[in-house]
């Protein structure tokens, strides 16, 4: 298991609005930020899922984590990150359209912070192409504190586990934390 987070660029999308007329938003420009600036100075809760607008991860595992998030605050969690094999754009909508108001999105368009964290697999099975496997992690000042991966990390795993990762798992890791 790795011990800190990769250092490599993500691309957000920034100032973005709908047009009247309905479409992609637009008037905005991407933001290049370095992955361990996210996570320098605080103890973040990261999780990582298959795809955005799929149905596991739009009905249990994103508005879950950002239902709880004054729950994961109050037990020492300062930020609350979804990061996903998807781009700026797609992350940005799915979390508009979820009414996402807490979790910050992360667009891994390329793969690359999954890729280090040794969880990009191909599902292609499904016509994915390249995904993260579903995990969730404890992240002190960059340092992997707890992981939480779902079985069956390989290519092309006929399932697609959800328990291990969710919130209400990782909740009860921090509540265990501080009894």
């Amino acid at each position: 298991m790795i011990q800190n987070v990769p250092n490599v660029p993500l691309a957000f999308r920034e100032g973005d609005e709908p047009p009247e007329s309905g479409g992609c938003p637009i008037g905005g420009q991407f933001v290049i930020t370095q992955s361990i600036d996210l996570f320098a100075g605080k103890r973040v809760i990261l999780f990582s899922l298959p795809g955005a607008f799929t149905p596991t991860c739009s009905t249990y595992q994103l508005p879950g984590f950002d239902g709880q998030y004054d729950e994961f605050k109050a037990l020492g969690i300062d930020e609350i990150y979804c990061i996903s094999v998807n781009d700026a754009f797609v992350m940005n909508e799915w979390a508009r359209q979820l009414g996402i108001k807490n979790v910050k999105v992360v667009p891994d368009g390329n793969g690359d912070f999954t890729r280090h964290m040794g969880m990009l697999v191909r599902k292609s099975a499904i016509g994915f192409g390249m995904r993260s496997h579903r995990y969730a992690a404890i992240i002190k000042d960059g340092v992997v504190e707890q992981m939480f991966a779902e079985p069956g990390l390989e290519d092309n795993h006929p399932a697609d586990p959800y328990g291990v990762s969710s919130p209400e798992n990782v909740m009860k890791y921090l509540k265990g934390q501080s009894s």
